[in-house]
C-alpha cells in the first residue's frame, strides 16, 4: 500500500469531519457529511475491506446525503443568524 496516499485521505476525512460540525449552513454540512463519507469509503477500499466500503458508498454518501438534503429544504429558516 502507498501509505502516503492514506496519509492524505486520513487528513482529508478529519478535515471533512471538522469542517462538517463547525460550519452554521445546514446544506454545507450535508454536503460536507457527504464528502466524510466518500473519503470514509477510499479509506476502507485502500484497507481492502471492500465489502464495508460499498455499503459506505451506498448508505453513508447516497441515501443519508438525499435524505439530509432533502430534510434541509423542508425546513424553513426562523432567524436570521
Amino acid at each position: 500500500m502507498i501509505w502516503q496516499l492514506d496519509v492524505i485521505i486520513l487528513t482529508l476525512v478529519i478535515i471533512c469531519g471538522l469542517a462538517a460540525i463547525s460550519i452554521r449552513d445546514l446544506l454545507g454540512a450535508a454536503v460536507l457529511f457527504s464528502a466524510y463519507s466518500f473519503m470514509m469509503c477510499l479509506l476502507w477500499a485502500i484497507m481492502g475491506a471492500v465489502d464495508v466500503a460499498f455499503t459506505e458508498a451506498s448508505v453513508g454518501a447516497g441515501v443519508s446525503t438525499v435524505f439530509f438534503v432533502a430534510a434541509v429544504f423542508r425546513t424553513t429558516r426562523s432567524s436570521k443568524d
